[in-house]
């Protein structure tokens, strides 16, 4: 059985930022060079997060996962994912509902299940990150500890210097 608790508090806490990046009014916060706006951001971790949903059910059903995030990187895929979800409120809506479903599939999974190991293909920035099997258990743990928080950061640092420092304090 599956500890979730870092897995939902991770959700919680970039769902927080979201919805503080939401209420700071005025004109959309405009992102570094190089970054998503608030709702790429939360674009991408719905994609992932479904990503994640489709490899544990998988596994879960003995089916041959594997684990690919370049669906979570495409800019189309991005920015229809952000209409259909009607943007930032859908999208942190989805995202709440997606971090219930991932949690719920993931709590009663056998060690066995969370010990298999998945080909995963991680990219980022255009970049790979890693080309090798990983048990699920640790694509878990580092959406937990890794993912989440970094776009959780991302998310914050689009806030006005004070809210950001209010929102993460």
């Amino acid at each position: 059985m599956m500890d979730t608790a870092p897995l939902a508090g991770a959700y919680r806490t970039l769902l927080e930022a979201a919805r503080a990046v939401a209420a700071a009014g005025g004109p959309a916060p405009v992102p570094p060079d190089g970054e998503w706006d608030a709702d790429r951001i939360l674009a991408h971790v719905a994609v992932l997060t479904a990503i994640t949903l489709e490899t544990v059910s998988t596994v879960a059903s003995g089916g041959n996962a594997g684990y690919d995030n370049r669906r979570a990187l495409d800019e189309w895929n991005l920015g229809r994912t952000i209409e259909r979800a009607g943007g930032g409120p859908g999208l942190r809506e989805r995202l709440g509902h997606q971090a219930d479903a991932l949690c719920s599939l993931s709590r009663p999974l056998a060690e066995a299940e969370l010990d298999t190991q998945v080909p995963t293909l991680l990219l980022s920035h255009g970049a790979l990150i890693l080309d090798r099997p990983m048990s699920l258990r640790d694509l878990l743990t580092g959406l937990a500890g890794v993912e989440l928080p970094g776009h959780t950061d991302q998310l914050l640092a689009l806030l006005p210097r004070k809210a950001g420092a209010r929102a993460a304090g």
